[in-house]
């Protein structure tokens, strides 16, 4: 099949590479072990997230987590069970927190979020999802002027990129957010902070414009790639064939990568959040209670409370008490939360120890491309992902810089 594409993952970002591919004229099929929509992709909290320039990977993370991995409910956690499994991730992970890498990856995060937003309004309307877009911005709330003042360094940042924000008192706060707890006494109100209505709903929904242009979507278990100078044998539950593959499964991509010799450091951390019904508060903007690690968004179906972090890999079972932790937190912060009716998740994102994406061609063959490993931002630049790979499919030079998304850099 000349000029075909098979796309390996149906989260949003596979599918928004499949779409983008597709409009390219070429001949896509999709490949997911669960379908559309069914893993990260539809519980998380739906934000367009194009303020979040800073890697997980940071001196300010770095000083923290020890005293976060003291309480195992709290924003980052390391299951005893996964500990030595994961310690080579770790190890990478501080080297990613010296100053100039850092400033590295803040700069390719910056010119990756410019791109995502500068794509997204046209993905969407190409898509007929435009009506989904919301643009009710994100309030950032602090437990006193210390706190405040620690995150002021950080805004000064975002100000040399460009970023709009506004620091509000107690008493302006209610403006932008009524009914949050006096304890928080600052706040920073962003408003080029996006959301979509419903994440499941969205991704599902480019499912459908994608197999009404005609596209494919298989269920299947990817289990490796044959790549060869003529294209890519994809075995599966059946064998597939493809003049290029796109590997964009999320948290299960590494695998994928390393049946083709490439060990590439993905790791998971897996997020959880309960939804409550959509009456359960009065919630305007996105809420992040960045000091306690999580977030609280209103969506068409419901309010969702989540976020956190914890390094736990693909195979331990859920620990939902850090929903409950969340949950009873978010009642504590939202005085009148109704917190009964919600219904409790668990997902995984898949993460680089360097907090950016794996974004490039194979080591072993220009004819596969891999496109995940976005950790908490794969929402929001799933636009500017398709954007990239699409070029790179039809052999055409990205927009931005791609070297420091290199899937071999590490």
């Amino acid at each position: 099949m000349q000029n075909s594409v098979i796309v390996v993952g149906a989260g949003v970002v596979g599918l928004s590479a499949a779409i983008a591919a597709q409009a390219r004229g070429m001949q896509v099929t999709v490949i997911d072990r669960e379908g559309p929509a069914a893993g990260a992709s539809a519980g998380n909290a739906g934000a367009f997230a194009f303020t979040d320039i800073f890697p997980l990977a940071s001196p300010r993370i770095f000083l923290k987590a020890p005293r976060w991995l003291m309480d195992p409910l709290g924003p980052l956690s390391l299951p005893p069970a996964y500990a030595l499994r994961i310690l080579p991730w770790l190890l990478r992970f501080t080297r990613a927190c010296a100053p100039d890498r850092v400033a590295a990856s803040v700069a390719a995060q910056t010119a990756m979020m410019d791109l995502s937003k500068a794509e997204l309004e046209g993905f969407l309307t190409a898509t007929g999802t435009l009506p989904m877009l919301r643009k009710n911005g994100n309030l950032e709330v602090y437990e006193g002027e210390a706190q405040f003042r620690k995150s002021l360094p950080g805004w000064e940042a975002r100000a040399r990129h460009g970023i709009e924000f506004r620091h509000l008192t107690a008493a302006e706060m209610p403006e932008v957010q009524p009914g949050i707890a006096p304890r928080f006494t600052h706040g920073t109100f962003t408003p080029g902070w996006y959301s979509i209505a419903d994440p499941k709903l969205y991704t599902l929904a480019l499912a459908d414009h994608f197999r009404a242009r005609g596209g494919v979507i298989e269920r299947g278990e990817v289990i490796a790639l044959r790549p060869s100078d003529s294209g890519v044998e994809v075995l599966a539950d059946r064998p597939f064939r493809a003049d290029k593959v796109v590997i964009a499964a999320g948290a299960f991509s590494h695998r994928i990568a390393r049946t083709i010799g490439e060990k590439i450091p993905l790791e998971t951390e897996r997020g959880y959040n309960t939804t409550l019904p959509p009456d359960a508060f009065d919630l305007r903007c996105q809420v992040t209670f960045g000091g306690h690690g999580f977030v609280v968004s209103s969506l068409s179906t419901g309010l969702r409370v989540g976020g956190a972090v914890e390094l736990g890999g693909l195979d331990l079972p859920p620990n939902f008490k850090r929903s409950e932790a969340m949950l009873r937190k978010a009642a504590a912060f939202l005085p009148g939360l109704k917190t009964t009716g919600g219904v409790q998740w668990m997902g995984f994102r898949p993460s680089l120890p360097d907090s950016l994406p794996a974004l490039g061609p194979s080591r072993v063959s220009r004819n596969v491309i891999h496109a995940f490993g976005h950790g908490h931002l794969g929402l929001t630049q799933s636009a500017g992902t398709a954007r990239i790979v699409a070029d790179l499919l039809a052999g055409v030079r990205p927009p931005i810089d791609i070297t420091p998304f290199s899937p071999q850099r590490f």
